[in-house]
């Protein structure tokens, strides 16, 4: 079967082996974030409905389970945000149901967190990663450039009330970019926030691969590490690149590595040795066939300090 929702699975920076599952079209969200690697937003919504349908990601989900082994996490994410999608409780409730032992993850960007339906629907996943990325409302429209209507207050209160609700864990994602939202200002404002919502971890992260704008730049190591310090430390840690589990594919070849290839970067852009280590691949097959990618046009590549970055040739890329 050829997967629509399903993608990797990938050797996560926090989550193991992980499995993804992108519930809605490219690229529907509530934000248009400037870090973004998946790509301008060309769907700027609040509207929950069935952006993909139930039916077809159970299909997936049940052949998958027939033909792989477990991962250790199945993943909400992928091209937008996911509590966009009003099936998101059927399907967590589905996996549970089915697999109780695999652990469910929900990236989310935290915008519908307000709404009591979108937090009943969370209840039965294990790990819920919602991001917040600017507390004044300049910062916040600055990075995020939000959806009318959206309120960065508006979230923090949903975010809090979701915590003190939910049994499973909440890691609160923020991520730095230099010279924009980490002011001691907007710092301060940061640390008020994290008393208030009450997560169990703060990850600090910051760009590695391309984003939506050229003009986005990363904070460095040291800086992260300054931040943590003001933030924490107790609870903040700077998320590392987690090396290969050896969990992940091993055998994929031909078509199949293409497309397996295709999926990933497809939702966000990857080196070479990304996707080496995330599929466990050969990687001079996976270089030969990204330069075959790049040739067809069906790939573009842009080089990064950390090195080539590939992703899917979108309307409008160069």
């Amino acid at each position: 079967m050829k997967y629509s929702h399903l993608f990797g699975p990938v050797a996560s920076r926090r989550l193991g082996v992980s499995l993804g599952v992108d519930l809605v079209v490219h690229k529907v969200c509530s934000l248009d974030c400037v870090y973004c690697e998946c790509g301008k937003t060309t769907d700027l919504t609040l509207e929950r409905k069935a952006w993909v349908g139930f039916d077809r990601v159970q299909q997936e989900l049940d052949h998958y389970w027939a033909n792989n082994d477990d991962p250790d996490y199945i993943t909400f994410s992928g091209s937008g945000e996911p509590c966009l999608n009003k099936n998101l409780g059927r399907v967590i409730n589905y996996i549970k149901d089915k697999k109780p032992e695999i652990r469910v993850a929900v990236l989310t960007n935290g915008t519908l967190m307000s709404d009591n339906g979108v937090r009943a629907e969370l209840a039965r996943a294990d790990l819920v990663v919602p991001s917040l990325d600017g507390v004044s409302k300049a910062v916040f429209r600055k990075i995020n450039r939000p959806c009318s209507g959206l309120d960065p207050e508006l979230m923090i209160q949903g975010l809090q009330d979701f915590t003190r609700e939910f049994e499973g864990r909440v890691h609160l994602e923020i991520f730095i970019l230099s010279g924009v939202n980490d002011t001691p200002e907007e710092l301060e404002l940061f640390r008020q926030a994290i008393s208030r919502i009450g997560p169990h971890l703060v990850q600090l992260n910051s760009l590695d691969r391309p984003g939506t704008c050229e003009s986005v730049k990363p904070a460095s190591r040291e800086r992260l590490e300054e931040i943590r310090k003001i933030l924490g430390p107790e609870n903040v840690e700077i998320i590392a690149r987690v090396p290969d589990t050896g969990k992940a594919r091993a055998t994929l070849t031909g078509p199949d590595l293409e497309a397996a290839v295709l999926e990933t970067i497809f939702r966000r852009p990857s080196t070479c040795t990304d996707l080496s280590d995330m599929l466990g691949a050969d990687k001079d097959q996976v270089q030969a066939l990204l330069d075959g990618l790049v040739a067809r046009g069906r790939a573009v590549s842009r080089r990064q300090e950390r090195g080539t970055f590939y992703q899917t040739r979108k309307e409008g890329t160069e």
